[in-house]
């Protein structure tokens, strides 16, 4: 058959745009099946399952002192609503020998009741036990539970000097003599492995290095002292 060219034209532009659209429909299938292959993303997509015996090196044991804490959050009511708080474990921290270890790690899961009250012994405060898990138990490779278990036995391994077990009144002691006390409490303590910590002249934490069998250790380049080492800093009364 012979058409005018203007005809022609017209056929082989619709033509053209025929195939296009076929094309099209094709690759928009065959990206929708590839899709559908792939596993679901999350704003966690890129986070790595932590192997606790190879992710970080080892554990600092965070001691706080409770009075210091409550002088300055008094609305902690939880915490500080209560008397006779003196060192309470702020929190277990994997660390890294070159500076600080793994933090804030992807999760999807939380402290179950039955774990926080069991808990609540050693970290009196909700608040704080919720704040560990997201920011430091998550990266431990450990779930809830066993994350806060082993928390209860790192702070049952240390033994706290009997002159800061529960002082008679407020306290003035060096942080070398802080250090020294605890030392001397725990015969597998030695200097390099904890440090103290001081806010404001008073008492904060007292950090203690351990390995992943909380047996203690010599600390990394990013736990120091962190007080005058030689000026007498306050201790304030547990209430």
């Amino acid at each position: 058959l012979c058409y005018p060219i203007g005809v022609f034209s017209i056929i082989m532009r619709r033509a053209a745009f025929a195939y296009i659209s076929t094309a099209l429909v094709v690759i928009a299938i065959g990206y929708a099946v590839l899709e559908s292959q792939l596993p679901e993303s999350s704003e966690h997509e890129n986070a790595v399952q932590l192997d606790p015996d190879s992710a970080f090196d080892y554990y600092l044991i965070a001691l706080s002192w409770s009075p210091t804490w409550c002088e300055s959050n008094p609305d902690d009511k939880e915490q500080c609503g209560r008397r006779g708080y003196g060192f309470i474990l702020h929190g277990l921290w994997p660390q890294s020998n070159q500076g600080r270890g793994p933090r804030d790690c992807a999760t999807d899961q939380r402290p179950d009741q039955t774990t926080v009250a069991k808990t609540l012994a050693f970290m009196p405060s909700r608040r704080l036990i919720e704040h560990e898990w997201r920011a430091h138990g998550a990266c431990t490779g450990l779930d809830p539970a066993g994350y806060f278990d082993l928390s209860d036995r790192a702070f049952a391994s240390v033994r706290i000097p009997p002159p800061l077990i529960a002082p008679a009144h407020s306290e003035s002691m060096t942080a070398e003599a802080v250090r020294s006390a605890f030392v001397s409490a725990n015969t597998s303590l030695q200097t390099d492995m904890l440090s103290v910590i001081c806010r404001s002249g008073d008492l904060a934490e007292v950090r203690i290095c351990v390995d992943h069998d909380l047996n203690p250790r010599s600390c990394g380049s990013n736990v120091r002292m962190r007080c005058p080492r030689n000026v007498p800093i306050r201790i304030p009364l547990a209430r």
